[in-house]
């Protein structure tokens, strides 16, 4: 899920009063009023990641081809690549599946002047088709999808997608062993630590994702890569148990 460090967004305290039940993980309004902040304060890398689909963006974007940010959230990976690219190179087309989602991001687009240059779809990813696909964008959204339907929506997405085009990749990952696993989870609750959130917001928003939101190793995802008919998957960015691959038609 995306948007950037310039988003309009309220602070985030989604947690930070204590809830006698802690209900699973939604994409609601109330998410998406504090998403910018949230996704900047628990994501490590986030804006590296956002700002480098751009330029991922700007190397394999072809002329009369269609972009696609699937799970887009607030749009971000959108805007920046319409702000890399020409204005009416390529459609782009930014689909998400939370109306408070689609909302926002229209909000944060029109803010930064490319409402007209972003086609924003709110449907279920898995049932829009992907057709003359220069490059693709699926950040940090087959997380929140069962396993066993990750490797058919990536077939689709193989399937529509031009040669020498590009998919990007950002997820959480699993560690491959009890203890990388171990220190993974530590470096990333010590950076929420550092950006100012309390034990009793990590461990509710934790309580909040475990239902939702299933990581995987990095191996398990170059591997799905490969099976649903790329050439190549490569990891191109990690920090923590966050990582961002490059997957090649």
């Amino acid at each position: 899920m995306a948007t950037n460090s310039t988003s309009h967004s309220d602070r985030d305290r989604l947690y930070a009063e204590r809830r006698a039940e802690v209900e699973s993980f939604v994409f609601d309004e109330r998410v998406a009023a504090v998403f910018g902040d949230m996704i900047s304060r628990s994501v490590p890398g986030y804006a590296t990641i956002i700002a480098m689909t751009g330029i991922l963006a700007r190397r394999h974007a072809r002329p009369g081809s269609r972009i696609y940010d699937l799970g887009c959230s607030l749009g971000a990976a959108s805007a920046v690549m319409a702000e890399a690219l020409e204005p009416g190179a390529c459609r782009i087309v930014a689909v998400d599946n939370a109306p408070a989602m689609i909302g926002r991001a229209q909000e944060e687009l029109a803010a930064r002047g490319l409402a007209d240059r972003v086609e924003l779809v709110c449907a279920d990813i898995r049932e829009v088709e992907v057709e003359a696909a220069s490059v693709v964008v699926l950040n940090f959204t087959l997380q929140f999808l069962p396993r066993s339907e990750r490797l058919e929506l990536l077939q689709r997405i193989r399937r529509g997608m031009l040669p020498g085009g590009v998919l990007v990749l950002s997820e959480k990952i699993a560690g491959a062993t009890p203890e990388e696993e171990r220190l993974l989870v530590a470096l990333h609750e010590d950076f929420k630590r550092a950006n100012g959130y309390s034990e009793l917001e990590i461990s509710q928003k934790r309580a909040a994702l475990e239902r939702v939101l299933v990581p995987e190793t990095l191996e398990t995802h170059r591997r799905r890569l490969l099976d649903a008919g790329f050439d190549r998957a490569d990891p191109w960015f990690q920090c923590f148990n966050f990582v961002s691959l490059v997957a090649h038609p």
